[in-house]
């Protein structure tokens, strides 16, 4: 069945139009695939969907992404990143490799009516358990407990706004969101704890409400908590679910840009 697929012309130069009409036809591409932007799936059967080629110094590797989240392009990366990537999506880890280590951040941003008023959050849940750097394999997901030794909040509601993490911010540039960054080490410039392989949209009304507060609410939970949520309501039961059974921290970041 033929594919909602984008092949940008710079995409098909590179691959060939012979494999390029065969991504078209469905021959080669997946029905169902994780963005390699927003990490959450897609469908290429159901939704539009962008074909992306990371190139690096000897490999290159085609993905798929949400065309929302990415248009069709070659991304230039490092060889070293690029063999990082392959071995996360195929699951060849070399032996002795911690898993957990391979786990991406996925974001998703969304309103959320706190206190009587629609107050911008982005939602963070991993794609795998979090182990403390150099942990041993088999450790157990530490996503959470790294959170809070950070400032982040326990939060078993969200009747509240929580309160705001000194240091971090988001960083939001012509309009679209690029990165949290979070403070460098001996009080150097600030760092990306997540940053965005290409620029995110968010909503006008996700971006008025941020520009309005000069904040941004952030929650995190650890992997297969929330998933990905169609629809803001969908999301916000999902984060009530999840705060009841204890598995949500959040903060307040000032926002950086506009």
């Amino acid at each position: 069945m033929p594919r909602m697929l984008d092949v940008s012309d710079d995409v098909r130069a590179e691959i060939g139009d012979e494999e390029a009409d065969r991504l078209l036809a469905g021959e080669n591409t997946p029905g169902s695939y994780d963005c390699t932007s927003c990490r959450t799936p897609g469908d290429s059967e159901q939704e539009r969907t962008s074909t992306v080629l990371f190139v690096g110094d000897e490999t290159a590797v085609l993905a798929f992404a949400h065309a929302t989240c990415l248009p069709s392009q070659i991304v230039t990366v490092s060889e070293e990143q690029l063999q990082g990537a392959v071995r996360s999506i195929t699951g060849e880890e070399a032996e002795g490799d911690a898993a957990p280590s391979q786990a991406v951040l996925g974001v998703t941003s969304g309103l959320v009516l706190i206190e009587g008023e629609l107050r911008p959050a982005l939602v963070v849940e991993p794609t795998g358990p979090i182990a403390r750097p150099g942990a041993a394999p088999g450790g157990g997901d530490e996503f959470l407990p790294l959170l809070i030794e950070q400032g982040f909040m326990p939060t078993t509601s969200l009747d509240g706004v929580p309160p705001v993490l000194h240091g971090w911010s988001v960083l939001l540039a012509m309009g679209q969101l690029h990165a949290v960054l979070q403070p460098g080490t001996g009080g150097g410039s600030p760092v990306a704890w997540w940053q965005a392989h290409q620029p995110l949209q968010v909503t006008d009304a996700w971006r008025a409400a941020a520009n309005k507060t000069q904040s941004v609410l952030l929650f995190a939970a650890p992997a297969g908590s929330i998933g990905r949520q169609p629809r803001e309501d969908l999301l916000r039961d999902a984060l009530d679910r999840t705060a009841a059974r204890g598995h949500l921290v959040a903060c307040t970041m000032p926002l950086a840009g506009t």
